[in-house]
Order: structure tokens, then sequence, then C-alpha cells
């Protein structure tokens, strides 16, 4: 089993790499998935997911985006994933996202990736899932 740290990790970089943990076979787990980053402009990253949200036909089929930060980085993850085989369905299930550390993984060594991180940006612009869902969940009618 891997526990990943997603504090100061980029989004797309952190879903890659546990996507293929999981498609190998491990177990994964990502900790701290309200302070993952979304690189870019604060005004394209909320226009974008807005804008995604906004984007539906008949409310019962159309796709459902989630409202909380570690399905938030748990829905990146499958996108990772070749979810229409059975072996990317396979892998989704091992994978869980926490908001903050559980208790039981308060103790154990949680994985930081380097290539991930936050200080591989070359500007300061980008944005952290918890703002982006506080922001899309204050806006709601």
């Amino acid at each position: 089993m891997k526990i990943y740290n997603g504090e100061g990790m980029i989004l797309g970089r952190l879903a890659a790499v546990t996507a293929k943990d999981a498609l190998l076979g491990e177990e994964v787990k990502v900790v701290n998935c309200e302070k993952v980053i979304i690189s870019g402009k604060k005004v394209n990253t909320f226009t974008s997911e807005k804008a995604k949200r906004d984007r539906k036909g008949y409310p019962l089929k159309s796709a459902k985006h989630p409202r909380l930060s570690d399905r938030f980085v748990r829905r990146a993850i499958r996108g990772m994933l070749p979810w229409k085989l059975s072996r990317g369905k396979e892998a989704y299930r091992k994978i869980m996202c926490y908001v903050s550390v559980p208790e039981e993984y308060k103790g154990k060594e949680l994985i930081t990736i380097p290539q991930a991180s936050a200080k591989k940006l070359p500007t300061l612009r980008y944005i952290t899932v918890g703002e982006v869902i506080k922001h899309l969940l204050g806006n709601r009618k």
C-alpha cells in the first residue's frame, strides 16, 4: 500500500503517478486532497469548472461533478485510467482519497513525488482544490 501526500502537488502529475501504481496492482491512498494544486490562473480555473458544471442536459442522466475535494481528486485520477476496460475499473477501486490525514495513517510514511511538486512551476499561478470547491459551492443558487 502506498500513501501519497497531496500537499503542494500538481493535480495532473499526481493523478498520473497514482493511476499508474493502481494499474500495476498497488493499493493507493492520497491524503491532504484539499491542498492539491491546480496550475494556471485562478480566473481561468474558476470559469472552466463553472462551465463544466453548467453544461448539462437532462439532469438525471447528465454527468455528476464532485462537490468534495477528495472526490474531485479521485475523479481526476479516474481520468488517467482506462475506465471502459475491466482493469481500469479494478484499479479505480484500489484508489482512495482523504481530505486530511486519517488517524490510521498518521504514523505511516507519506510519499511525496518530486516531479509533481509545485516548485516545478515556472510561475506562482496556481490554486488549491479546496479553494476551487469552496468557490463553486459559494456560488450555488
